[in-house]
């Protein structure tokens, strides 16, 4: 009996003594071996690097990686490689769509049709319904062949009988980039910033997308989105328009919808543009 009483006395002190010992050492241990473990890793790393600097395959690999990665970035926004020896990659913005043929914004040759800048003013009115109306004026300055600024101003009024008067404006600022340029379609993405008055007060960083299609003379169809952050909240805008082209000038018709603090406006607007 005092034999099984010493040797498990024995036991639970060796026990308590090697998990003490056990706990301070890994943590001592931990960081050695964490210094030891990241140099073994910089060696390795090192080493497999220098093996993969001589191994051809592995060359290969990294190659097509940085492609992928040029395509999903620079090549998708910009332009590839295959795309530089085609005509659109070089196309002239022309003085106006249907100048004296059945081209866009873009003329792949230099001509009589063609100016190395434009500027294009457009004015809309715009309505939800007796009460709701608005107004949206827009400038686009089109220079570098594949370069645009655009401002744009949008002015929204409403009389309610319940409520009273309000209204509402917002101020557009985008720097665009032509991304696809041929005769009869072209497509660009922008980046820049919008400013709401009124209570909201704020200034919020905006991106645009839009395409605009010459299907027919004197006809184009036109898409244009683009959406603002602010305070977590996004102000979104969306316009679908047809265009018919005389000279000069654009009638156009079509539909807006607006989303601005969480609210949605669906309306149609109808205007005029021109070219200068």
């Amino acid at each position: 009996m005092k034999r099984t009483v010493f040797v498990v006395l024995l036991f639970l002190i060796i026990s308590s003594a090697g998990f003490s010992q056990g706990k301070l050492e890994k943590a001592e241990k931990g960081l050695s071996k964490n210094n030891n473990y990241s140099s073994s890793r910089s060696s390795s790393r090192s080493a497999r690097n220098s093996s993969f600097d001589n191994d051809p395959l592995w060359g290969d690999l990294a190659m097509v990686f940085i492609e992928i990665g040029l395509y999903a970035t620079y090549y998708g926004l910009i332009e590839s490689p295959e795309e530089q020896g085609r005509s659109a990659s070089k196309a002239f913005i022309t003085k106006y769509p249907y100048y004296n043929s059945n081209k866009g914004n873009y003329a792949y040759e230099w001509g009589g049709d063609t100016n190395h800048s434009r500027i294009t003013l457009t004015n809309r009115f715009i309505a939800e319904n007796k009460e709701l109306y608005g107004n949206h004026v827009n400038a686009d300055f089109r220079f570098f062949k594949r370069v645009s600024i655009e401002a744009d101003y949008l002015q929204l009024w409403e009389n309610n009988t319940f409520f009273g008067d309000n209204s509402l404006a917002t101020f557009t600022f985008l720097a665009k980039y032509h991304r696809v340029r041929t005769e009869k379609f072209n497509a660009y993405w922008g980046m820049g910033a919008t400013y709401i008055a009124g209570d909201v007060d704020e200034l919020g960083f905006t991106y645009g997308i839009g395409a605009e299609y010459f299907f027919a003379k004197p006809m184009s169809l036109e898409l244009n989105y683009n959406q603002t952050l602010i305070n977590t909240r996004s102000s979104d805008k969306l316009n679908v328009l047809l265009n018919y082209h005389v000279n000069r000038l654009k009638i156009n018709g079509g539909y807006e919808y607006l989303r601005i603090g969480g609210v949605s406006f669906s309306t149609f607007s109808v205007g005029i543009g021109v070219f200068l």
